[in-house]
């Protein structure tokens, strides 16, 4: 049992929901990633989504595709991560997962990248443009080594593909609010109750909400459907908001803080 199941066990056992935020790696550096991730943890987030750069990251909106960019122009690599995330590992045993693409996955070997993922600490990864039926030879790798493979459904996932999700999912099920990018929204889709209720029929495995997710009632709001809730760029924006001062990491973990309770 990897970290991220781990730990939602242990919210079942508290009846608590786990808050899931996002950062990505080296934007503004891999040292505030670094402090970021630590200062998230204190703030009360359970789990961590680490954005991998990458230069067409299609399944995101202006605002993390912005901070790829930044990452990529100061040279952060998928290598770099890793080490940011074994650097980690010497302070935190948070569950962290990779939110990436499948091309410098696929440049870096698929076995090679589950293995030296799984030895830096790493517990899950996400990938947008890979899906389940694509992935076969990923999840063939990820499965013995205990690396979460995290898959997508969406409002207009039919119950036949649901099942099919569910069965290529480990560590959690993630449920797209929005048929569209990500980006903090001030209102999110209420389609997402209906269909988090079908999908529990089909699956006992943990489902969180992402994609839209930007203020503390919207986090509120869905913790009463699923089991867990993803913010990502309104985080992101906060970092934007606050680069360059010596308090970036105090004043955006603060506002992480506010989701959180």
């Amino acid at each position: 049992m990897n970290r991220i199941d781990q730990k939602f066990s242990q919210l079942k056992k508290a009846k608590r929901k786990a808050f899931i935020s996002f950062v990505t790696a080296g934007d503004p550096s891999l040292e505030a990633t670094h402090d970021l991730v630590l200062a998230f943890e204190k703030a009360g987030v359970d789990i961590i989504e680490i954005g991998v750069p990458f230069s067409d990251p299609l399944a995101d909106g202006p605002t993390i595709q912005a901070s790829s960019f930044r990452s990529l122009q100061k040279g952060t690599t998928l290598v770099k991560v890793l080490q940011c995330v074994k650097k980690l590992r010497q302070q935190t045993e948070i569950p962290i997962a990779l939110m990436m693409y499948y091309n410098p996955i696929f440049h870096y070997g698929e076995e090679k990248f589950v293995k030296d993922a799984v030895a830096c600490g790493v517990d899950g990864v996400i990938v947008p443009d890979l899906p389940p039926e694509e992935a076969v030879h990923l999840i063939k790798f990820a499965r013995p080594a205990d690396l979460a493979t995290i898959f997508f459904i969406s409002p207009t996932t039919t119950k036949e593909r649901m099942k099919m999700v569910a069965k290529a999912s480990t560590g959690f099920i993630y449920y797209v609010s929005i048929a569209g990018v990500t980006g903090a929204r001030n209102s999110v889709a209420q389609s997402y109750v209906e269909q988090i209720k079908q999908a529990k029929k089909l699956t006992d495995k943990p489902i969180c909400v992402g994609f839209g997710v930007s203020t503390h009632q919207q986090v509120k709001d869905i913790s009463k459907v699923a089991d867990g809730v993803i913010v990502g760029s309104a985080i992101v924006n906060e970092i934007v908001k606050n680069a360059g001062k010596k308090d970036l990491v105090k004043k955006v973990a603060r506002f992480v803080k506010k989701l959180v309770n």
